[in-house]
């Protein structure tokens, strides 16, 4: 977003512009845009109005009804927490103690958003200006909440017992920021990652917290901290990282998944992750959330389930008995075969499979590639899971259990 931009939409012209636009997928944007016009609008105003209205549309996923009244960046929006996993961390900190927080590197403002709901005092800043600005608009409805256009690295942070950081993992260029490449050193973070670290254990600091990417390396997480993995349906959202009175005792890692039946979590006293055990593929193949999948919590998830592995760093497990958990997307066990295309697409003819699904772990192989190979033609439905058992690449024919 531009600063012009930024100016049209908080105007009292472009906020009654915005509140009349319903945006679906179904919009004819050619004639509202020519209706638009007709109705005297400049051209800048209607594609900023617009694309905003685009924007809160998406949003609705991560901000609910929050959404209607909030104004987005792309790449804002893009890095935001969801509102219910920014009123986990809010938890932490109201429950840690913290009498005033600073979220350093604020973006929109989710954060503090989450902070400020439950009357928790709250410095946000944000090193870029439209970004800062649009933080400032969001937030305007909780008066506990200060947003201030600064660099969190050249600010004094002494007088903030609570520290939340969400260092830029995106590196743009271009005029208009068009162009965006992922970073995925910790070290080219913004802040730097370890300056980061160092500070949430700066003397005075009750709690702090890190938001990192969940892909984020195992070997660079301290040992003094809590690193939790958050699922949300499924997907995976983030890393976070706890210190201080925000870490519970205890839990070195965890995985979390929100599901609409509410929170369900696993957790380890140490960072070092181990294997399940190993045992012969059964009548039932499970694929865990990804949580659990970077968390590397698959051991302690097949104990209390009493599954198996069956190929080591395949994560994958298996069982003799059909079983439900929000964890574990099963299947059952059509065939198994040697990896090979020609036979493969002669059996996927042979079971009238012309609708596939294709997994893979541990092969090195493209799935849209290898369907156009395997051409399935038929009226049947199948997931076929290319993986390692031992030593060999083998095709698992299988059905998802309902």
């Amino acid at each position: 977003m531009q600063r012009q931009e930024f100016i049209d939409l908080i105007s009292h012209e472009g906020r009654a512009l915005l509140e009349s636009i319903d945006y679906d997928s179904k919009i004819d944007l050619v004639k509202l845009v020519t209706r638009l016009r007709a109705d005297g609008n400049s051209p800048s105003l209607v594609a900023a109005v617009l694309s905003q209205a685009k924007l809160r549309k998406r949003a609705q996923a991560k901000f609910g009804d929050f959404a209607s009244r909030m104004l987005f960046t792309e790449d804002g929006l893009e890095q935001a927490s969801r509102l219910n996993v920014a009123a986990l961390h809010a938890g932490r900190f109201r429950a840690a103690g913290a009498s005033h927080i600073a979220d350093l590197g604020c973006g929109i403002g989710a954060e503090s958003l989450a902070l400020g709901a439950l009357g928790l005092r709250v410095t946000a800043m944000e090193i870029d200006e439209i970004t800062a600005a649009v933080a400032t608009h969001n937030l305007i409805p909780f008066d506990s909440v200060d947003v201030q256009h600064a660099d969190v690295t050249a600010t004094d942070l002494s007088a903030f017992d609570g520290r939340f950081f969400d260092p830029a993992r995106r590196e743009l260029g271009g005029p208009k920021r068009a162009a965006a490449a992922r970073k995925f050193d910790p070290n080219q973070f913004s802040p730097n990652y370890e300056w980061v670290v160092e500070r949430c254990t700066d003397a005075g600091v009750k709690a702090a917290g890190i938001k990192l990417g969940p892909g984020h390396p195992h070997e660079a997480i301290p040992e003094n901290c809590e690193a939790q993995w958050v699922s949300v349906n499924g997907d995976l959202v983030e890393l976070a990282l706890w210190f201080g009175a925000a870490a519970r005792p205890g839990i070195a890692r965890s995985a979390l998944l929100l599901d609409s039946a509410g929170q369900h979590e696993i957790t380890s006293n140490t960072l070092l992750g181990h294997a399940a055990p190993l045992g012969e593929l059964g009548a039932f193949i499970y694929e865990p959330d990804n949580a659990v999948v970077r968390s590397h919590l698959i051991a302690e998830l097949a104990e209390t389930t009493d599954l198996r592995g069956f190929s080591p760093n395949i994560a994958y497990l298996t069982g003799d008995a059909e079983l439900r958990s929000p964890w574990l997307k099963g299947y059952s066990v059509v065939e198994e075969l040697p990896f090979d295309r020609k036979k493969l697409k002669a059996r996927l003819r042979e079971l009238g499979v012309g609708i596939l699904e294709i997994k893979k772990r541990g092969a090195d192989i493209t799935p849209e590639q290898l369907r156009k190979e395997l051409d399935p033609k038929g009226k049947g439905s199948a997931t076929l899971i290319i993986t390692r058992i031992g030593e060999a690449h083998r095709a698992i024919i299988c059905q998802p259990l309902a």
